[in-house]
């Protein structure tokens, strides 16, 4: 009976971490560039279970554990917003940011101005251009970005937003405000920028709603076969008990 409720418990360990990345998506439903992320489970085998009544002495025991987080980097969709700071990106390439920690990446593209006219994200960390930062006067007014990143306005050529992409985007980790960190970025080859438009989170509430259903059920289903199995034991302890009496 210990087995079976040790068993039970993995499976609830493993839909509680599972209904954390699935609320975590649908908290990020209207999200700006936000990537929903996915649970990966395996079977871990304990072969050393033993019990004189078994047929043989090891029985193999399959238990449940979470493998991996992988993150789903499908693009979202694109909307039209008319604002000459908003930039969304058709392809797999990400901003760079620079943050007190590093250079960051995301796919946020919501700019806005500083109050010393740099080029910010909505956490007020820099935009990067392939020189630094991108800085404009208080007098400069029609803003262009094209579609390989260059940054014009009023005063002329401003730089050229910092466009990377990665080999292996798994290797990305996810942080706070929307970012990606780690990876070894190259220069975007197969991304363009496009002035005016946002990307909208790639969450889909209808499936994230489905999956949170489905994960409820299974954990109440655990937790029945538990509850189940911890009445057997008080069942064979009181019998054992009239018997010795």
């Amino acid at each position: 009976m210990e087995n079976a409720q040790l068993i039970s418990l993995s499976r609830q360990i493993a839909l509680q971490r599972q209904m954390d990345v699935v609320a975590n998506n649908m908290a990020n439903l209207n999200t700006t560039g936000f990537k929903s992320e996915q649970i990966l489970f395996e079977e871990y085998v304990m072969p050393v279970a033993r019990d004189q009544d078994f047929p043989r002495l090891d029985q193999p025991l399959s238990y449940v554990q979470d493998w991996a987080t992988i993150h789903d980097l499908s693009g979202g969709a694109m909307v039209q917003t008319g604002s000459e700071l908003d930039v969304g990106l058709n392809g797999d390439g990400f901003f760079a940011v620079q943050t007190p920690g590093g250079d960051r990446w995301t796919r946020a593209g919501s700019f806005q101005l500083s109050a010393n006219g740099t080029l910010v994200d909505a956490s007020g960390n820099p935009i990067l251009g392939e020189g630094g930062p991108i800085q404009f006067g208080p007098e400069e007014n029609g803003i262009t970005i094209s579609a390989d990143g260059a940054v014009s306005s009023s005063a002329g050529q401003k730089g050229k937003l910092r466009l990377v992409e990665f080999a292996n985007v798994q290797q990305l980790t996810r942080e706070g405000s929307n970012l990606w960190a780690g990876g070894t970025p190259v220069a975007a080859a197969n991304t363009r920028a496009m002035q005016g438009f946002i990307e909208k989170s790639n969450v889909s509430g209808v499936s994230e709603m489905a999956e949170m259903i489905r994960v409820t059920r299974a954990y109440e289903s655990a937790a029945s076969l538990a509850s189940k199995q911890d009445e057997l034991r008080r069942s064979a302890i009181q019998r054992l008990g009239d018997t010795n009496a």
